[in-house]
Parts: structure tokens; sequence; C-alpha cells
């Protein structure tokens, strides 16, 4: 990951901001699933993010791997970074009950609606991976 020069209007000060750019260096769950049951990829044209995530489904329909690609702004990855771990465990139920709330909870910040978007890719990802699986299990292709 590149390190990028953050604007503390953005990200905030002390731990938020270190919070964050651990995330954005040394992102969590990333890279590649090979046997993935969903897998999506969303771009923000806004700004250029752009995100790739796998999953892996138990038997009881939760998540039980999960991994991201891509590239974007510290918000971006972060979010993305923090979402991957917080989707562990999670059914397609309790991942479309998430918000914009959760998002902003795990950053630890408040962002403007630019940066929101950044902010909500990666969950905005995960809900169309879920929305087009179940499209398409349910019309049997």
């Amino acid at each position: 990951m590149k390190t990028e020069t953050l604007n503390k209007e953005f990200v905030g000060d002390g731990m938020y901001r270190e919070h964050i750019l651990d995330h954005y260096q040394h992102p969590r769950n990333f890279g590649t699933l090979n046997n993935a049951d969903l897998s999506h990829k969303e771009f923000n044209p806004v700004c250029g993010d752009n995100l790739s995530f796998q999953l892996t489904l138990d038997s009881k329909g939760k998540v039980s791997d999960v991994k991201f690609t891509g590239s974007g702004c510290a918000i971006s990855v972060a979010s993305a970074s923090l979402l991957s771990d917080e989707l562990m465990g999670k059914t397609q139920s309790q991942i479309e009950k998430l918000g914009r709330e959760n998002v902003m909870e795990l950053l630890g910040i408040e962002l403007g609606p630019v940066r929101l978007k950044c902010a909500m890719l990666a969950l905005d990802t995960v809900k169309n991976a879920f929305t087009i699986h179940q499209k398409y299990n349910k019309e049997g292709k």
C-alpha cells in the first residue's frame, strides 16, 4: 500500500488517525479466495477507488472467510479492512442491517458527503455481492 498524506479534516486526530492509517497501510484480509461463494467488484467514479470482495459461506450461510483487493484512498481501504473483520460469522440478514452508522463506528470518525462515499464503497460492494448471488440462486443460474 502506498503512503497517503491525510488531511485532519477527513481523518481526525490521535488514535483515530493512527487507526485508519494502520488499516490503510496494513489492510487485514487483503488478497483473494480461490473458491469464493460470492464475489463482486465496485468502482467509485468520484475518486477512482475500486474494491473487490470475495466471501465464502458455511453450511448455515455465515461468512466463514473474506478477502478483498483493490486500491483507493485511505478511508476506502481502511473501511474495507475494518469491514472484512466485522463480516466474519455474520449472515446475509445481519449484513443487510449494517449501514452508515456501523461504518462510521468502525472508522471512529464522521465524514462529509464525498468521503462518506469512499467509506461506504466496501459495504455497498458486499451487499451487492449478496444481492446478485441471491438473484442468480433463485433463478437457478
